[in-house]
């Protein structure tokens, strides 16, 4: 009996079928972590419990209270306690990721390095902390600190053997060209995005802003992956999934964080799917070597290349390889020869000109990708 493989995309949809995707779950993490379908989730981003120790809260110099993190999902009995819930929900949460999956987790001074060390004790494999340098941090108003005005995230992977995503190629286009650093500057959420109740107060007392998630998925998912937060609180990861295409599964026990993220979701309609697209890596653009161009008639035997400034020429030879003079090769190797340099990438140093326009015979291969790439769409 002759069985065709399955592609990808049937067996992400088979695998989407299975999921409660773009849903809240309402209870516990780990119980509706354990109950959902081994190595399906491609991301997890968890923003757990702090531990913040606020026992007497905190006030200003005047002694007017500071709205800080006192809600009892905030308060474990010891660091032990604390550990223990930590290594819990790490270990569900490690079950539920693929094998290429990752996973992100923010925290403070208070939390960050024992999620750190439960991390690597449950095989995880760490890939960056990523230092979120706030634009805009409450003062310490005691005076007996230095402002506390960062906050630490760990990208893990699930495995060391795991291909994980990371559009690595899209962060350098968004920072203008630049290779994205480790620390990132963003405001913390304030103004129309915080959210409130009727009481005009918070809903959630650390509420994350959305440019953080959004660079955090646009840097390591891509558009139809599944996006698993397990502290939900107001929905920030639904809401930033859902424009940017992908799914999400919330997990969250406190009914008024989901009623205000359900509310929140409801209003976001995702972008076009065209708009939603990575830029396509480098290193997985289709293999098209020079000879090619000349078997299908793009470049003529005989034809002049050139370099931008027209200092060099060199003939096309029917077999794909190039002469200038004494020298003869690849176009790379010619490219270097005449330059005397040591080595050259000949796509984008030799010139041609088609109709009337000069340009990089790097366009032709790019005729010949798009080409390619409508046949095995």
């Amino acid at each position: 009996m002759l069985r065709t493989a399955r592609t990808a995309v049937e067996a992400a949809a088979e695998e989407a079928v299975r999921l409660p995707i773009d849903t809240i779950l309402v209870g516990d993490c780990i119980d509706h972590m354990n109950a959902l379908p081994a190595g399906s989730v491609d991301l997890i981003f968890a923003d757990p419990p702090y531990n913040l120790q606020l026992e007497q809260g905190l006030t200003r110099p005047d002694q007017s209270k500071v709205d800080a993190v006192d809600d009892d999902w905030d308060k474990f009995d010891s660091f032990a306690h604390y550990d223990a819930f930590t290594r819990a929900w790490l270990k569900a949460a490690r079950r539920v990721l693929k094998p290429d999956g990752a996973l992100w987790v923010i925290g403070s001074y208070h939390n960050i390095f024992r999620v750190g060390t439960a991390l690597q004790d449950l095989d995880f494999w760490m890939l960056n902390d990523i230092v979120w340098r706030k634009a805009n941090p409450m003062p310490n108003f005691r005076g007996t600190r230095f402002t506390n005005a960062h906050e630490t995230l760990i990208w893990a992977a699930k495995s060391q053997k795991s291909r994980v995503t990371f559009n690595y190629e899209a962060m350098k286009l968004a920072n203008d060209d630049t290779q994205m650093r480790s620390d990132w500057l963003f405001p913390i959420c304030t103004g129309a995005e915080r959210l409130k109740d009727d009481a005009d107060e918070k809903v959630h007392p650390t509420q994350k802003p959305e440019a953080l998630l959004y660079r955090i998925l646009n840097a390591t998912t891509k558009p139809g992956d599944v996006v698993l937060d397990p502290f939900f609180g107001t929905g920030t990861t639904g809401a930033v999934a859902r424009k940017l295409g992908r799914h999400f599964i919330g997990i969250e026990r406190e009914s008024a964080y989901v009623s205000a993220a359900l509310k929140r979701i409801a209003t976001i309609r995702p972008g076009v799917f065209e708009a939603l697209q990575s830029v396509k890596p480098k290193r997985k653009e289709t293999r098209v070597p020079f000879g090619s161009l000349v078997e299908q008639g793009l470049i003529d035997p005989g034809t002049q290349l050139f370099d931008l400034t027209r200092r060099y020429f060199a003939m096309v030879r029917a077999d794909g390889s190039l002469v200038s003079g004494p020298h003869q090769g690849s176009i790379h190797k010619v490219g270097a020869l005449v330059q005397g340099a040591e080595a050259c990438n000949g796509w984008t140093f030799w010139h041609h000109e088609r109709s009337g326009t000069v340009e990089p015979i790097d366009s032709l291969r790019s005729d010949i990708r798009q080409k390619l790439d409508l046949l095995s769409a």
